[in-house]
């Protein structure tokens, strides 16, 4: 029996690009409410877990994408996107034995590499969200 790799996939926006990386108040308790920026915080910092992750787990690969605009419940009936081409990405990093899906700390759009927010590649900022989750959570992220 083969063993398939554990793979991890976290939905992002590209929105991640407008996000802000600090850690300081990722709650949102000190700061002045704006909800696209903090939707637009919230996509980032799932791009930075996932390469946090692939970084930290070598035996996992663990990616991030963004599956466009689609007519969802929260993308409105007015997205441009096609629902089912939005989750094509998804399966295909979930499922699929080729070269180009088996790959960790990547970004995706429709199958593609996708360019992101350049924070998401410190090293520094990935530990420190790591922290602020295990902080925030109770729950400290294993090695």
């Amino acid at each position: 029996m083969i063993n398939k790799p554990k793979r991890l996939i976290y939905l992002s926006s590209g929105l991640n690009k407008s996000g802000n990386p600090g850690l300081d108040d990722l709650l949102w308790e000190r700061k002045s409410w704006s909800g696209y920026q903090a939707y637009s915080d919230s996509k980032l910092h799932d791009l930075i877990l996932a390469f946090a992750v692939a970084n930290r787990w070598k035996n996992v690969l663990s990616n991030a994408l963004v599956p466009g605009w689609v007519a969802t419940k929260m993308g409105g009936a007015g997205a441009p996107g096609n629902l089912e081409e939005g989750a094509k990405t998804q399966v295909w990093l979930a499922v699929s034995d080729d070269k180009e899906a088996l790959v960790s700390g990547k970004y995706f759009y429709h199958k593609k590499i996708k360019s992101y927010h350049p924070a998401a590649d410190d090293l520094s900022l990935q530990q420190g969200l790591l922290k602020a989750c295990s902080r925030i959570s109770g729950v400290t992220f294993p090695n």
